[in-house]
């Protein structure tokens, strides 16, 4: 498959032939779910906790005789019953991450990105440098290229003035070709990858 390469003003500028084999069929299909879930759960913190009843603030004096006074007989001040007491099965922290292999993950990525490039989602730019960090310099170059809805911009490295004069732009988000995965490939509807970046996603993907 070919993609036409582009420039910042639009203009096309060649074409790149794809290097790793698309997936036409059903294949992957679980891959990406697996991929997607355990990004997703990565992403949880786990930090919610309750005290339990030997964790609260309190003392283990009973609070009044067991009996003769007409109240229900009490243990603790620390009772699950009281207010202040401990939580019974309340959450703990935890761990949410799940386990996926590396060749379900590079599978995952290989389906997500061979329907977004079937489906004509994916902008292919043969350089993207901006003279300054300026706000109004990116949203040209959005313009120019007619993007709409979410965007992602997959960049070949970590680009100061590109990361600065895309932060404060609605809907935009700006990736490197190392970080890119199945999540962010789904999640966007527009794809805007400079060549440098396609080609080292096309390594990630055509590796033995």
């Amino acid at each position: 498959m070919k993609i036409s390469i582009k420039n910042t003003a639009g203009q096309p500028q060649g074409e790149l032939e794809v290097k790793f084999a698309l997936i036409e069929n059903g294949k992957g299909t679980q891959a990406v779910h697996d991929a997607v879930t355990a990004y997703r759960a990565a992403q949880r913190s786990g930090t919610a906790c309750t005290k339990t009843v030997g964790e609260v603030a309190g003392t283990n004096k009973k609070p009044w005789r067991q009996k003769g006074t007409g109240r229900a007989r009490a243990g603790s001040f620390r009772s699950p019953l009281w207010v202040g007491g401990g939580v019974v099965f309340g959450p703990r922290p935890r761990d949410f991450s799940k386990k996926v292999s590396k060749k379900t993950r590079s599978l995952a990525l290989r389906k997500a990105l061979s329907e977004r490039l079937q489906a004509g989602d994916v902008v292919v730019l043969d350089d993207l440098k901006l003279a300054s960090p300026k706000t109004k310099e990116f949203v040209k170059v959005i313009n120019a290229l007619e993007l709409k809805g979410t965007t992602l911009v997959v960049c070949n490295g970590d680009d100061q003035n590109l990361a600065l004069a895309s932060r404060n732009v609605e809907n935009v988000v700006v990736t490197t070709g190392d970080s890119l995965n199945t999540y962010d490939v789904l999640r966007s509807d527009k794809l805007v990858f400079t060549k440098s970046a396609f080609e080292k996603i096309e390594a990630r993907l055509t590796k033995e």
